[in-house]
Formats: structure tokens, C-alpha cells, sequence
């Protein structure tokens, strides 16, 4: 698990296993109301996978955090290949300063439906303290329309930094301690999953839920 940048520093955390996620109907994080419909519905936040699937994930992730990439791999092969899970991103830039431009990247392209093929090709990028040369260089490859981007970037760039806020807050209000971070159902992970424990923790989120129908 990669930790954010705290005060005092970057922090190391051990690895959490999943646990039980009590969100409240209301919780607060710097004066911003975080409720549930926020977290899992929020109209700005990339969604992939099945949109009418029966679980949801939710991603917290850092474009500069190992960890994320390495456990992307595993979640996106478990979406493709289960085939009833919505996926929400939620870029949660706390790791380096270029986090945040990757973050602003990804998520302008959101505006021309691009979001996936930076956020991938961001991903791709390996490694911690990716320069942003590094970064723009690669979205340049996917099929942005790079003119449309830089308009979006500053026609947007209000919205973006608040649903970045959003993120930020929501990360805080559910405890998340750093990078990677997942919401599978009622299950709350703060580590990086290979792919059978993704498959695992679906299927209990799953026999959970039937539980409480």
C-alpha cells in the first residue's frame, strides 16, 4: 500500500485487510456532506464495467503509486471477465505533485469520452515521481484530441479540482489510509489485491448482500 503525503511527510501504513465498511447515512469531512449516493453515484466520477451491474467497486487510486497500477491490472481483468461489476474511479492525487496533473488530465478528458485511454495510458507509466513530461507525453499517444484537452483543462479546471476535493473528502470519511483503495460492496480494501482476492472479496460482497435483502 502507498501512503499519502502527510504534514510531517509520507507515512508507512501496513497493508489493511478488508473489513467491514460502515458508511453513515451522513458524515462530514471539511464542512462537505458525504453521503453514500456521493460516493457510489456521483455524476462526475468515471464509471466503467457494466453500468447496470449488480456490485459496484470503487477505486481510490494515485497515478504515482505502484501499488494502484499493479492491482488495476487484477480489477480490470475481474470486470471484463465477470461481466456484472460497475466500476467507479476516484483519482485521489496524495502522492507526489505530479499527481495531481495526472489526476487534472484524466479527468479532462472525461469531457470529450477519453477518460479511459489516459487513464490507462497514465497508468501504464511505471513507477513513483513520473514527471509531468512524462505524463503529457504519454497521453499525446492515446486518440485525445490533445487541442480539445488543453481547452477542457481550463474551461473545466473549477469542477475538476472540486470533484478532486470530493474524492479527497470521501477518502477521509471512510478512513482510508493511502493508496490502492476499493469499496466492494459493504467491503471496504486498503491493500493491493491480486486478482483471486478480488475475485474473492466480490463474492463475499455478493453473498453479503443477498444476506440483507
Amino acid at each position: 500500500m502507498t501512503n499519502p503525503i502527510s504534514r510531517g511527510g509520507f507515512l508507512r501504513l501496513a497493508a489493511m485487510s478488508a473489513s467491514l465498511l460502515v458508511v453513515p447515512t451522513l458524515a462530514r469531512a471539511d464542512d462537505n456532506e458525504i453521503t453514500r449516493d456521493m460516493i457510489l453515484n456521483d455524476p462526475d466520477a468515471p464509471v466503467a464495467g457494466n453500468p447496470a451491474g449488480d456490485l459496484t467497486i470503487v477505486d481510490f487510486f494515485d497515478y504515482n503509486c505502484p501499488y494502484c497500477k499493479k492491482a488495476a491490472t487484477s480489477l480490470e481483468k475481474l470486470v471484463k471477465t465477470d461481466g456484472n461489476i460497475r466500476l467507479v474511479y476516484k483519482d485521489w492525487p496524495i502522492l507526489h505533485e505530479t499527481s495531481i496533473v495526472g489526476a487534472r488530465l484524466a479527468l479532462a478528458a472525461k469531457y470529450q469520452d477519453n477518460y479511459l485511454p489516459v487513464h490507462h495510458a497514465l497508468m501504464d507509466i511505471p513507477g513513483y515521481g513520473i514527471p509531468q513530461e512524462q505524463m503529457l507525453a504519454a497521453v499525446r499517444k492515446t486518440n485525445v484530441d490533445q487541442a480539445r484537452l488543453d481547452a477542457d483543462l481550463t474551461a473545466h479546471a473549477d469542477d475538476i479540482l472540486r470533484l478532486i476535493k470530493r474524492n479527497l473528502n470521501i477518502a477521509e470519511a471512510i478512513g482510508l489510509q493511502g493508496t490502492p483503495g476499493f469499496l466492494v460492496g459493504v467491503y471496504k480494501v486498503n491493500e493491493a489485491l491480486t486478482y483471486d482476492g478480488f475475485v474473492r472479496v466480490a463474492a463475499d460482497a455478493r453473498a453479503r448482500a443477498k444476506k440483507t435483502r
